[in-house]
């Protein structure tokens, strides 16, 4: 079974939820602060492969960075860009999984994607 990825921002109480749940269930789980280790372009790729939703959702749109520079964010090229330039805009918690890549905004995008994979 591959590890599971949680980009994981400990400032942020949806994402401290999100690591808690995962812990409770006792799942196999790297924890990256992306803040500290952002995701390389190979990454980022990787989770807009497998993101559960609308691309949109994976850019955090009421931080200053977007809204003094809005981009298009129904552009994957765009996004991986200005994630890459700002991991602040990465949307949180996002867990990353060998099937899916889930936004933890409600938490229980998280909760299915545990019972979908059985864990």
């Amino acid at each position: 079974m591959e590890k599971w990825i949680l980009y994981h921002n400990p400032k942020c109480s949806k994402s401290r939820e999100a690591l808690t749940l995962l812990q409770s269930q006792s799942a196999a789980f790297e924890v990256v602060e992306y803040l500290k280790n952002p995701p390389s372009e190979k990454d980022l790729r990787a989770i807009v492969a497998k993101l559960q939703g609308p691309l949109s959702a994976l850019v955090r749109t009421k931080e200053e960075e977007f809204q003094s520079a809005p981009f298009d964010v129904q552009s994957e090229e765009v996004v991986i860009q200005k994630i890459l330039q700002q991991p602040k805009l990465l949307e949180r918690p996002l867990l990353l999984t060998p099937n899916a890549a889930v936004i933890g905004r409600p938490l229980e995008n998280i909760e299915a994607e545990i019972k979908r994979a059985g864990k």
